[in-house]
């Protein structure tokens, strides 16, 4: 697995354990152990789209950074990414 699709997979992951957790802080917002694990999650999301956004481009209209170029509309989208 290149680079590329590994970020892509990570901040896939992290996603949907952010997705989840919020569901459980939602029903047990007192658990300090669910908040240092969603905590722990959302830096490590942070981390890998601004690792992405840095080699690949923007993955998310979030990741503008002030270039002086809007780098969304430049390929390939993150989803046409191909092995190759």
């Amino acid at each position: 697995m290149d680079n590329r699709k590994a970020l892509l997979s990570r901040i896939v992951t992290c996603d949907f354990i952010l997705a989840e957790t919020a569901l459980f802080l939602d029903t047990h917002p007192e658990s300090a152990e669910a908040l240092a694990f969603y905590q722990k999650h959302l830096e490590m999301r942070k981390t890998a789209a601004e690792e992405y956004a840095k080699k690949y481009g923007m993955l998310t209209h979030g990741d503008y950074n002030g270039q002086n170029s809007w780098q969304w509309v430049e390929g390939p989208w993150p989803w046409e990414y191909k092995e190759g």
